[in-house]
C-alpha cells in the first residue's frame, strides 16, 4: 500500500539460533504499529516456548534461557493473534531474510500459509543502499541517527522493534517525510495550521551523522590521491 493511510508493522524477533531447518525455533515476538509512518502506541509482544534448548550463543544474544520459557505459550498458540496483528500490513524488519525464514517456518509446521517476501520493508537493504561501505547494524545506525538505544544490553524483541521504527523512520526522510505536502485534508491537524507552516531555521544544529572512524577513513583515501585530489578544494 502506497499513499496516505498507510499502516505498517515494525517487527523483530529472537530465536534459539540460525537455522530453522536445523531445528532452531522463535522464542520472542515484538511488533510496532506505525500509522502514516508515525507510531500509534499499538504494540504486539510474546515470550514463545520453543520446545527445545536454548544454545548458551543464543542466551548470551537475548538472555532468555529455559527456565523462563518453560510455562510459555507454543507459537501454535499465539499464531491467529500474531497473524491478526499484522493484518496485511507491510512488514518493517532489520534483516528480513532471518526474520521472515523464521516466521514462515513456524507458519509452516502448522500448515498456515506463508507470509510473502514481498511483504517485507528490509531496513538492513535501506542503509545499504544509502550508505554504501558504512556500518548497517542497528546499533551502527542508533549511532548514526542519535536513537538512544542505552536499555539494549541484550536484544529484546519489544525493545529492538521500537527502536528499529526510531531509525527506519529516519532512513526514509524523518517523522513526518510528507509534512506539509499532502494534497489531502489531513484527520489528525487543522487544515489552516497545516497551510500556514513554513519551514524554520532549527534552534538547535542536528548532531553529526558521520562517525569518527568513517571521517578518518575518508581523511585516509583523500591523502592517498595527493594534493591534486578535488576533496582537497572544499577542505
Amino acid at each position: 500500500m502506497t499513499g496516505r493511510n498507510m499502516r505498517e508493522i515494525v517487527l523483530d524477533t529472537e530465536t534459539t539460533g540460525f537455522e530453522p531447518a536445523e531445528g532452531d525455533r522463535i522464542v520472542e515476538i515484538g511488533a510496532v504499529e506505525l500509522y502514516n509512518h508515525m507510531p500509534t502506541g499499538k504494540t504486539y509482544h510474546q515470550y514463545i516456548n520453543p520446545q527445545r534448548p536454548v544454545p548458551a550463543e543464543a542466551f548470551a544474544v537475548h538472555g532468555l534461557g529455559d527456565d523462563f520459557l518453560r510455562d510459555k505459550p507454543l507459537f501454535a498458540a499465539i499464531a491467529q493473534d500474531f497473524l491478526a496483528f499484522i493484518g496485511d500490513a507491510p512488514l518493517v524488519i532489520h534483516n528480513a531474510a532471518f526474520d521472515m525464514k523464521f516466521l514462515n517456518a513456524e507458519l509452516g509446521w502448522l500448515s498456515l500459509p506463508a507470509l510473502p517476501m514481498t511483504r517485507a520493508v528490509d531496513t538492513l537493504a535501506i542503509a545499504r543502499r544509502k550508505y554504501p561501505g558504512s556500518p548497517a547494524s542497528l546499533d551502527a545506525l542508533c549511532r548514526r541517527f542519535g536513537v538512544d538505544n542505552s536499555g539494549r544490553e541484550k536484544h529484546g524483541a519489544l525493545l529492538d522493534s521500537e527502536i528499529l521504527a526510531e531509525v527506519y523512520l529516519e532512513l526514509i526522510g524523518g517523522r513526518q517525510p510528507d509534512f506539509g505536502l499532502a494534497t489531502g485534508p489531513r484527520p489528525d491537524a487543522q487544515t489552516d495550521q497545516t497551510e500556514s507552516w513554513r519551514a524554520r531555521p532549527r534552534t538547535t544544529p542536528l548532531p553529526p551523522r558521520i562517525t569518527g572512524a568513517e571521517e578518518a577513513a575518508h581523511a585516509a583515501m583523500v591523502a592517498g590521491m595527493g594534493e591534486a585530489a578535488l576533496w582537497n578544494r572544499y577542505r
